[in-house]
């Protein structure tokens, strides 16, 4: 009940805003980082931020869950990259589009250049960072190695690019990976599992902006670092 009037809430204030005149992509973000902070509030999920979220480039990101988009969304307005099925989804598709999300279909070369050069535009556009997530895939928590292909748009103009760490704090001692989606697990069997587990939060760490001399290094430093701020743990410890 509460995650129905959580996103009844987003949708009467996207209409608010649309009923003004079509959206530029910085009302578009900033909608989407209100719509996260009213789902994460309606359904009682807590988050903490440490570091100085970026206004600009592109931020690289591991991938936990789905619930890693509504927390980086409420940590600073952004436009992800993602799969193209997301944009079938439920509502969440819907919200997607509206957010000014770019979808690439990861099994297409042809879709990769062409999210490629889409990149390069929002750099020119918008201050608004681009949000990727270079593993390719949600994990358990076991990060694989990050391709390199969707972040030389950044590298290629010279903007950029912040290493985002995401992790999950359940009490009790509870491990991490309870709450990560991945192999084969059915996205509303894991919603609901989600939502009766208590006691938990979600944590993001963000790096400095560095600029890279090509692809790979900004892959593997980024990758290390990240590795490194979820191995640390050290979060703030306010809480929003």
């Amino acid at each position: 009940m509460a995650l129905a009037f959580a996103l009844a809430l987003c949708i009467v204030r996207y209409w608010l805003i649309r009923v003004r005149g079509p959206l530029t992509l910085e009302q578009r973000a900033l909608w989407c980082q209100q719509a996260a902070k009213g789902i994460l509030v309606g359904v009682g999920i807590h988050y903490r931020v440490q570091g100085q979220p970026p206004t600009r480039g592109l931020v690289v990101a591991n991938h936990l869950s789905y619930l890693d988009i509504l927390i980086l969304s409420a940590a600073m307005p952004c436009f992800f990259v993602a799969k193209v099925e997301i944009g079938g989804w439920p509502f969440f598709g819907k919200s997607a589009h509206i957010g000014g999300t770019i979808f690439v279909d990861r099994s297409s070369l042809a879709s990769a250049m062409s999210v490629a050069e889409q990149m390069s535009e929002r750099f020119k556009q918008t201050s608004i960072p681009v949000l990727l997530f270079p593993e390719g895939t949600s994990t358990d928590g076991n990060m694989l190695r990050f391709h390199s292909r969707l972040i030389d748009p950044a590298t290629s103009a010279g903007v950029p690019i912040t290493a985002a760490a995401v992790r999950y704090v359940i009490e009790g001692g509870v491990k991490e990976r309870e709450l990560c989606w991945y192999d084969d697990t059915l996205f509303l069997t894991h919603l609901l599992k989600t939502l009766r587990t208590p006691g938990f939060s979600g944590e993001v760490i963000f790096g400095e902006p560095k600029v890279y001399p090509n692809r790979r290094v900004a892959a593997d430093e980024t990758y290390a670092e990240i590795s490194a701020m979820r191995e640390r743990g050290a979060f703030a410890p306010q809480k929003s």
